[in-house]
């Protein structure tokens, strides 16, 4: 073989590699994706989850002394994540921005109430623990009503589990089609080798003498191919965590680190996989089958 052939094969071989690489980052990436999403889920869902709250609306006559002990009250509980006071004339303010008209100097007098907003802590954002503790606050003597939206708590509660379980299949669905194209790229890589492989078994190379290098290769491919999708996926998360600084966190180390100690091995483990059964395959068939 000339010097020209050597560095043409080199290069083939190399080009080779690096597509084999990047196509398993890709998915691996795709899959790290999924991971990110399924970390975060019940943080997503407790983020929507506290948002739901209701309204204590305070009697006429009650002073601010009043309503500042009840807030103090609710805040002491296991169930408040926070409480904020609305005074007659901050409802007002915002009740008018809304309408886009004075209603205060058109009717003569400020018909709003003071209240406080209650927002809840995740565990309790259902219906069942909102109707306990509605019944509770309303037994104090200077709140006039507590309101919320029971068909919004409903729905929100009903949307997330379902969010989860279409979550939890799609992931799968996404796994099976992530080692279906890992391996499909194995194999390619391995079926380009399958004459070398039959060479070495016909001059009485043992098994695992033929498929340790291939294996071992796969491997590496899997882990660099790995570490190039951790890269893409930090600079998803970078980006992430400034438009959604309530749900993704970069302090948040420990969820990070299991993603990307996932990736790792789940692609160290499917390509050693693929790369295993590969082989073994080409070493196990007919010599007039190695041409189709």
């Amino acid at each position: 073989m000339t010097n020209q052939d050597e560095k043409y094969a080199k290069r083939r071989l190399r080009s080779s590699y690096i597509t084999t690489v990047i196509s398993i980052a890709l998915v691996l990436f795709v899959l790290g994706l999924l991971g990110l999403i399924i970390l975060h889920t019940k943080k997503l869902s407790d983020y929507v989850k506290e948002n739901i709250g209701f309204s204590v609306i305070m009697k006429d006559n009650v002073k601010e002394a009043g309503i500042l002990k009840l807030q103090k009250t609710l805040d002491a509980n296991p169930w408040v994540k926070s409480t904020e006071y609305i005074t007659k004339e901050q409802a007002a303010k915002e009740f008018q921005e809304a309408l886009g008209e004075d209603f205060v100097s058109f009717i003569g007098y400020n018909p709003l109430k003071p209240s406080i907003e209650v927002k809840f802590k995740a565990s309790y954002a259902n219906n069942d623990s909102i109707s306990k503790i509605k019944a509770k606050i309303l037994h104090n003597k200077n709140v006039k009503e507590v309101y919320y939206q029971k068909s919004l708590v409903e729905a929100i509660n009903k949307n997330v589990r379902k969010i989860g379980i279409i979550l939890l299949g799609f992931s799968a669905l996404m796994l099976i089609i992530a080692i279906g194209l890992i391996n499909n790229t194995i194999r390619l890589a391995v079926y380009s080798k399958r004459f070398i492989i039959r060479s070495m078994k016909l001059v009485g190379a043992t098994y695992g003498f033929i498929s340790s290098p291939f294996v071992r290769k796969g491997i590496l491919q899997g882990f660099v191919a790995a570490l190039l999708a951790i890269m893409l996926l930090g600079v998803v998360i970078y980006f992430a965590s400034k438009d959604l600084p309530g749900i993704v966190d970069l302090h948040n180390v420990d969820i990070f680190a299991v993603l990307f100690l996932g990736v790792i091995l789940l692609g160290m483990l499917i390509t050693w996989l693929s790369s295993y059964f590969a082989v073994r395959k080409y070493i196990k068939i007919k010599t007039d089958k190695l041409y189709y």
